[in-house]
C-alpha cells in the first residue's frame, strides 16, 4: 500500500490537482490500484454544477493516469522522470460520480517500447464502471527549474 505523503514523492502532483489518496494494490510496472475518496469539499464542485455536483469526466481520466503514474515510477529509484498523458482511446463515461462516492481506478500496463507506452485503465464506484479506456504516455525527463 502507497500512503498519500509517498504518492507525492513519487508524483510531482500537488493540491488540487492530486487526484490519488491511496494506492492499494500494486505490481512493478504491470497493474496498480488506486482510491479517490470524492468529497463535497473539491474546488471543482463550486462550478461543476451548482446545486448538482458531479465530477467532471476529465479528472476522472487524470486521476487514472495518476494511478498509472505511480504504477511506472514507483519502482524506479530514479524519479526524475515525469509521464505525461500522451494520448486518449475509447474512453466511455457509463456513469456519473458524486460527492461521497470512493473512485476505485486500476491501471494495467498494455505495453511500452523505450519512453512510450499504454495503459488500460477503469473506474469504479462499488461494483459499477464508471469510466473506461485505453490512454497512453510518454516519458519526459525532469528539468531543475522548469
Amino acid at each position: 500500500m502507497i500512503e498519500a505523503k509517498e504518492i507525492m514523492e513519487i508524483l510531482r502532483h500537488r493540491y488540487p490537482f492530486l487526484l490519488v489518496d491511496r494506492i492499494i494494490e500494486i505490481e512493478d510496472d504491470k497493474r496498480a490500484v488506486g482510491i479517490k475518496n470524492v468529497t463535497i469539499n473539491e474546488p471543482f464542485f463550486q462550478g461543476h454544477f451548482p446545486g448538482i455536483p458531479i465530477m467532471p469526466g476529465v479528472l476522472i481520466v487524470e486521476a487514472i493516469a495518476q494511478v498509472g503514474g505511480v504504477m511506472l515510477l514507483a519502482s524506479r529509484k530514479e524519479k526524475r522522470m515525469i509521464p505525461l498523458l500522451g494520448g486518449i482511446d475509447n474512453m466511455r463515461f457509463r456513469k456519473q460520480v458524486f460527492p461521497g462516492d470512493q473512485l476505485i481506478m486500476e491501471v494495467v500496463l498494455l505495453g511500452k517500447k523505450g519512453n512510450i507506452g499504454k495503459c488500460r485503465g477503469t473506474a469504479k464506484v462499488g461494483s459499477c464502471t464508471v469510466v473506461e479506456g485505453d490512454m497512453m504516455f510518454a516519458f519526459i525527463e525532469e528539468k531543475a527549474g522548469v
